[in-house]
């Protein structure tokens, strides 16, 4: 990728060859000294034959006349020599001896010394300097040995504790594995323009012969797992320019001023390596709304915002730096961080469409080993709304599963599964329910799907279950035929009618007195739809077209603190009302739908209970009054494209308070109907549904 990286890595470790051969002699040195040291010391004392005798021993000494000589040093300290060997202490045949004298220059003493005829001498001490090296020498070699170790270690790790306000980014080297366009699918617009920017690194002359010069900024935008970072690391691998790449989250510290001066040390490394690419991942770190929310205009974050914003676009220009980001929240970004100037180019990486999700498979299918009865197109058109991460994760699943039944490939059956598990959660039949509960799972199902086979608008349904998957005790869930960008008046209004079907299933058959709390979650996603419905989409007659409260700011992500009322009472209550007005009418004409197919109800609920799942063409079958052949077991159900609508259920562990006697309050089930069901959103378009999951 970069020519001139392998000649500056060869040049290290030259120089670091070097310094360890010199390392090593070193040592070697130093060891060999600290043997001598070690010898002698241990053989030094054996070389002292002088034994210490006290004064009066001495004079003992001196009285029996065996004291041939003496020599006193300084005056206060006397050694000797007797006449015939004596035995002192432990230590036998001592013929020289050393006395410490109590009184200095003792005239006394010399003459007594005199009258046995003693040859008396006297002395000076001298500074034994080659001892007391020897003695220091073990403690100055270890001290240099320490100083040696941390030098070297301050020269592997780079001198990190001298660079803490250096950047973290980390320069893709020529051997690390390259990912290309190749790699990349379901995301055609997006590669174009990325590919242009490589077109103008190597080869800049083709596009400023016309005037034009290198962008300086471009943001990836997209939902998670839609691919921006692997667009990014395909870019790094298609460029073949130098390549920084580090997360928003690395310039953030806790002391003031190291993010500011990452920032500075990381475009300094692009200047000197220019014309290069730097990839900041999860930008919306550091790049979000300044002077507003709870963060002040002096905390950490903001000075290193402004300090890229002054490198990217300030007083002194960066030619040859484009800085390539990745967001999934574009939203909260500091308007000074998107002009251009600085982010040039906003590529937007939405969910893949139908091609783009049969390339994506193909992609992903290469590395597994499948069945013929494959076919990508089929599995496409069954996963409407998957992001590139779940077409990923549904492959590695179907994998997972076929090993552990032993396959040698991944069959269709297999594929739709494990496409069941990850959009539905892994079913748990290991889970024991009441004959009552199950039989009220049963009918409240049966509801849904009623609803959903009888009311125009719905989507085809695929699958009704009461085996519990992930956190919901049954589901019922529908199959858009195509890909949907947007939704009627129509659609809406029969969605609402299947949310309320459950619930009403319940009353028509157990009674009033022993509904359930399992519709608490379509309670609240038929109230979340209709509120929409009424203030956002300006669907209804009674209040029109107009946006009504969009003030839900979050203060965290750098929006105003105070919240200013822009509804009126009057209005809010008008609100209100129509919402009520709305859901009112979806619960009674589900009321009349399931009235007037009540044999319908039954048998599902019927066939639910006998069967446990129930696919399309089972349910063909209920709707045309025709027997289900005998259970047996068959390739799944192939469908045009999922989207689950899932049946409101009580949590595992409300089940489990339910099952002891009490009330279980109605908690999370499967994913949002309307959410799986509704058009992917896109820039500008706020008013319209969230995007399929």
């Amino acid at each position: 990728m970069n020519q001139g990286m392998p000649e500056r890595n060869g040049k290290k470790g030259k120089d670091g060859g070097g310094m360890g051969r010199l390392s090593r002699t070193f040592s070697l040195w130093i060891l060999i000294a600290l043997m001598l040291v070690f010898f002698y010391q241990l053989m030094g004392p054996q070389q002292q034959s002088a034994a210490e005798i006290s004064y009066s021993q001495l004079l003992e000494q001196i009285e029996s006349n065996n004291v041939a000589e003496a020599v006193f040093i300084d005056g206060v300290r006397l050694e000797g020599r007797f006449r015939e060997k004596l035995t002192i202490g432990n230590r036998s045949e001592v013929d020289r001896f050393v006395t410490v004298l109590p009184v200095a220059n003792s005239e006394s003493l010399v003459a007594k010394l005199a009258e046995r005829r003693v040859d008396v001498r006297a002395k000076e001490s001298k500074p034994n300097w080659w001892g007391a090296i020897l003695s220091w020498l073990p403690a100055l070699l270890l001290m240099v040995g320490v100083w040696l170790v941390i030098f070297r270690q301050m020269q592997v790790s780079g001198s990190k504790a001298f660079q803490f306000g250096k950047s973290k980014a980390k320069l893709l080297a020529g051997d690390t594995p390259k990912v290309t366009f190749a790699d990349v699918a379901g995301a055609t617009e997006a590669k174009l323009e990325l590919q242009e920017i490589i077109e103008f690194l190597k080869d800049p002359q083709k596009f400023q012969r016309l005037g034009g010069r290198l962008p300086k900024g471009v943001l990836l935008v997209g939902p998670p797992g839609t691919g921006k970072t692997l667009l990014a690391r395909a870019v790094a691998g298609e460029a073949g320019r130098p390549f920084f790449q580090m997360s928003g989250s690395d310039f953030v510290e806790m002391f003031v001023g190291v993010g500011a001066s990452r920032v500075r040390d990381l475009f300094e490394q692009g200047k000197a390596h220019a014309p290069c690419i730097i990839f900041i991942d999860e930008i919306d770190a550091v790049g979000r709304h300044r002077g507003a929310g709870l963060g002040g205009g002096h905390d950490e974050r903001e000075q290193t915002l402004n300090q890229l914003l002054v490198e990217m676009d300030g007083f002194e220009a960066n030619d040859g730096v484009i800085l390539l980001a990745a967001t999934n929240r574009p939203d909260v970004l500091d308007p000074a961080l998107l002009r251009p100037g600085r982010f040039d180019r906003q590529v937007v990486v939405d969910l893949p469409d139908l091609r783009g999700r049969e390339e994506i498979l193909k992609v992903h299918l290469r590395r597994v080993p499948v069945a013929p009865d494959v076919d990508v197109s089929v599995i496409a058109r069954g996963t409407p709304g998957m992001s590139g991460a779940d077409l990923a994760n549904l492959v590695n699943e179907a994998a997972l599963l076929a090993a552990r039944q032993n396959l040698d490939k991944v069959d269709l059956a297999t594929i739709e599964a494990a496409k069941d598990k990850v959009m539905l959660g892994a079913e748990r039949k290991s889970m024991v329910m009441r004959e009552e509960e199950r039989r009220n799972t049963a009918y409240h199902e049966a509801g849904h799907a009623v609803c959903a086979l009888k009311t125009p608008g719905c989507d085809p349904l695929h699958k009704v279950t009461i085996v519990p998957r992930g956190r919901a005790l049954g589901l019922a869930f529908t199959l858009p035929e195509e890909d949907r960008y947007s939704v009627t008046r129509q659609q809406i209004e029969a969605n609402l009618v299947m949310t309320y079907g459950g619930r009403v299933a319940e009353e028509l058959v157990f009674g009033r007195d022993r509904v359930t709390t399992g519709a608490a979650s379509d309670i609240q996603k038929a109230t979340s739809l209709a509120r929409r419905y009424v203030s956002q989409w300006g669907l209804s007659d009674a209040i029109g077209p107009i946006l009504i409260g969009d003030n839900e700011q979050e203060v965290f992500l750098g929006r105003e603190l105070a919240h200013r009322r822009e509804v009126s009472e009057k209005t809010a209550q008008l609100v209100d009302a129509e919402v009520k007005r709305i859901l009112d009418e979806a619960y009674e004409r589900a009321r009349k739908t399931l009235t007037e197919n009540m044999d319908l109800l039954h048998a599902i609920a019927e066939a639910l209970l006998e069967r446990e799942t129930l696919d399309s063409e089972d349910l063909r079958l209920l709707v045309a009054g025709q027997p289900l052949p005998a259970r047996q077991e068959r390739p799944a159900t192939t469908a045009n494209g999922a989207a689950a609508e899932g049946a409101a259920e009580p949590a595992a562990e409300a089940a489990g308070v339910v099952a002891d006697g009490g009330v279980g309050q109605g908690a999370a089930e499967a994913e949002d109907a309307w959410s799986t069901a509704a058009p992917a959103q896109r820039p500008g378009d706020e008013g319209e549904p969230d995007p399929v999951h």
